[in-house]
Formats: structure tokens, sequence, C-alpha cells
């Protein structure tokens, strides 16, 4: 006896044409969106047919990404907004409501990663990397998950890192908050499941970005970081949208609550 059901029988039923990556006629909303791996998230979206949101603190590089998007024929918008003050998410939510739509995917991406030594890391130090990291990824996900409630689904994905699942030398704060995303994901996940709405962690290794590039030029600080990746270079931005728009889309409607470790083999040493 087959132990396979019919696609007619599937909760979510396969269109006749399989299950695609398209992403037309949805709405992304990609913090830190101006640069780095936001920006290249934003541009893979938009690539794939979303309609971009993008938040951030930067007005000029926002606007950058969004003329980006545009000149190729797709849609964006530029919110000016600091993730970490509720009321300028709560108006952001609104703005993608009125403008987009409304969100269906969220895109957790801003944050910082600051290193050094837990002894010389005073406590405001830390509560504002955990708020930025952590708590604003959290108010993200309420107030955009909320519209994503009332459009019957969803997805969020939020941006982690491989040290939140292995030690690094004077990394104990960024690993903690990284750490508590990966949590956060997991358990929401379980939680907003019977809504339709996935939530996984994506958590890259080294990737090229503006913030890193001087580090990863001096040679002997580039070449330690190599040593401990087995294909021996490190990301570019491009690469890591391919696996966003696969988690944004249909054909990832089975996944949740995963991690994707996306990091050249540096966790798998």
């Amino acid at each position: 006896m087959s132990n396979s059901v019919p696609h007619d029988k599937l909760p979510v039923p396969i269109p006749p044409g399989g299950l695609t990556l398209s992403l037309g006629g949805r709405t992304a909303v990609v913090t830190g969106a101006g640069r780095g791996l936001g920006r290249a998230a934003a541009l893979a979206l938009a690539q794939a047919g979303a309609r971009l949101a993008l938040l951030g603190r930067t007005e000029a590089s926002l606007l950058a990404v969004a003329q980006t998007i545009r000149a190729a024929g797709g849609t964006a918008e530029a919110i000016v907004t600091d993730i970490t003050v509720e009321a300028q998410v709560e108006r952001a939510a609104g703005l993608v409501s009125d403008r987009l739509g409304g969100a269906d995917i969220l895109i957790n991406n801003a944050g910082e990663a600051p290193v050094g030594p837990l002894l010389q890391t005073r406590a405001a130090d830390i509560e504002r990397l955990l708020g930025l990291n952590v708590v604003a990824a959290m108010t993200c996900a309420r107030m955009f998950g909320a519209h994503m409630m009332q459009k019957g689904g969803g997805r969020v994905i939020n941006i982690a890192s491989v040290v939140g699942l292995t030690g690094e030398t004077n990394t104990s704060v960024y690993a903690a908050s990284k750490g508590a995303l990966i949590a956060f994901s997991r358990t929401l996940a379980v939680e907003w499941a019977r809504h339709g709405i996935t939530v996984n962690a994506v958590a890259p290794g080294y990737f090229r970005t503006d913030l890193n590039a001087a580090a990863l030029d001096d040679p002997q600080v580039g070449e330690r970081l190599l040593k401990k990746i087995p294909l021996r270079r490190v990301g570019q931005p491009a690469e890591l949208g391919p696996l966003l728009v696969y988690l944004s889309s249909d054909a990832s409607a089975f996944m949740t609550g995963s991690v994707l470790v996306i990091d050249g083999g540096q966790v798998a040493r």
C-alpha cells in the first residue's frame, strides 16, 4: 500500500505547474537594506518579482538601492527607520500596508558584529547590541507578522551567524545575540505555524561586505580567516540571495524552524 497522499488532498495543494521560486505579487521587507547582505537580499528578492520595502537608518543608501531596483523595472520603497525604536517600526509597518499591500516576507537582517574581550565590554554596550540584534528583530516580527496573519500566511527569515553556533574568541556578546536569534526563530516557527507563517534562520559565515573589507584585506587577518574555511575563500553577498529567495518562496512551504548554514564549510570542520 502506498503511503503517498494525492496532491489534491494536501493541506496546501501543489499548483499544476509545481512550486516555484517566483515572488511576484508579494511584498518583502528587508531591514538594514542599504548595504552589505541586506542590499544583496533586497536585489535578489526584487529580481524574483517581489515588491520591496527597504528599511534602514541611512536615507541615501536606501534610496540608492531603491533606484537600482526601479531601474530594473521593480518596485521599491525606501522607509527610513530605526528598528530599535518600536514606534518607528510600527510606523513603517503602516506605510508598508498602505503603499505596498502589507508584508508577505520579512528579512530581519539589520545588526552589528563588534569584537572584543568580554572583560573590556561595558553593560551599556551589551544592552545596545542585544537591543539591535535580538529585540529589534522581535519587534519587526511582531509588527509585520500581524499583517501576515491578516493575509493568511507569510515568511520570516532571520539572519543569524555561524558564530551563534560555534565558539570564537572575542565574540561572546555577538555570539550570544545570534544564538538568541536562532532560538527565537525555532520557537516562533512552532508558535506561528498554525497561521501559515514559516520562520527560518540563515547562519552566514564570512562574507565580503563594506564593514569587514579592511579586515579581510589585511594579509595576516585575511589569511587566518581563510584557514578556517575549507573552500578557502569568503562569500560574496550575491551568493546569499538565491537562498533567501528559496526561503521566501512557495518552494520552501514545508520548511520552518530550520537553521541553514552558508559558510564555505567552516562549521563542518
